[in-house]
């Protein structure tokens, strides 16, 4: 029950639920903030994750070292790198994520997510061209 939550008395909770009383003391004001941001933020972020899995995708925004397999006529080097990525490769690493993989195996999901969308056939490159990353620097994603 929200007012137990709040350790406040059912009667306080209606009144500034009828607008009666509009203005919470500190106390009472801290825990409707701390309860609101309780309910709300994981809901929040799981809908942006359900979209992103399903229509919008992720942007990732890096800067990093890429190396270029021995089908790649570019030399490796650091690059700062902004690419919007699919739906498929956003479900793909969020899946990943939720089922606790290692540092290791997030790092390639996202690595050939990068590969794909910047640098094979849907960047412009070669589809079999393989792509190293290393030394990430920075690595924003955002949804």
């Amino acid at each position: 029950m929200l007012a137990e939550r709040l350790g406040v008395s059912r009667k306080t909770v209606d009144r500034y639920l009828s607008g009666v009383t509009k203005k919470p003391q500190k106390r009472l004001q801290a825990a409707l903030a701390q309860e609101t941001e309780a309910e709300w933020q994981p809901q929040a972020k799981a809908q942006a994750r359900q979209r992103a899995a399903s229509s919008t995708g992720l942007v990732i925004s890096t800067t990093a070292y890429f190396g270029f397999g021995t089908e790649g006529s570019d030399a490796g080097r650091m690059r700062d790198i902004q690419v919007v990525l699919s739906p498929s490769h956003a479900a793909k690493i969020l899946a990943a994520r939720d089922t606790s993989a290692t540092d290791s195996e997030l790092h390639d999901a996202v690595a050939e997510a990068i590969a794909d969308a910047n640098f094979r056939v849907e960047g412009g490159g070669r589809a079999g061209l393989k792509v190293r990353v290393e030394a990430v620097e920075r690595l924003d994603i955002s949804f």
